[in-house]
């Protein structure tokens, strides 16, 4: 998330929100989001919103996802809102949306469906 520039705006139980800002290095050839930032953001999102229900010793990882792109990543603000819509004993399936702001408001440009796996008794390891 620090490599893109990603802002963890708020976590719920069950919801997650996390925003990139528009910076070039995050484009494709016609200067909009790449597919590859709007899929990331999303796959996130998803992961956050169901880590929230996990148990505090677990770790989460994506096990299938799917994703609509729906207009292009035109302006300066990507937003993903995620919602956990089962929440099993193993899998977890969440939504995402992914919005793009320009001039003030909002569009609609991808959504996604994510199944998550909680891992039990093993934390995160983050390596530098």
């Amino acid at each position: 998330m620090e490599l893109i520039h990603a802002n963890l705006i708020d976590v719920k139980p069950g919801y997650c929100e996390i925003q990139i800002p528009y910076n070039p290095i995050l484009t494709q050839q016609h200067g909009f989001f790449h597919a590859g930032i709007i899929s990331t953001i999303a796959d996130n999102a998803a992961g956050y919103a169901s880590f929230s229900l996990m148990e505090e010793d677990a770790s989460v990882l994506t096990v299938e996802f799917k994703l609509n792109l729906m207009s292009p990543g035109d302006g300066d603000l990507l937003i993903a809102k995620a919602n956990v819509l089962k929440n099993g004993r193993t899998l977890t399936i969440c939504r995402s949306e992914v919005f793009i702001r320009k001039n003030g408001v909002e569009k609609l440009c991808a959504a996604s469906q994510t199944t998550l796996i909680e891992l039990k008794n093993k934390s995160d390891k983050y390596l530098h």
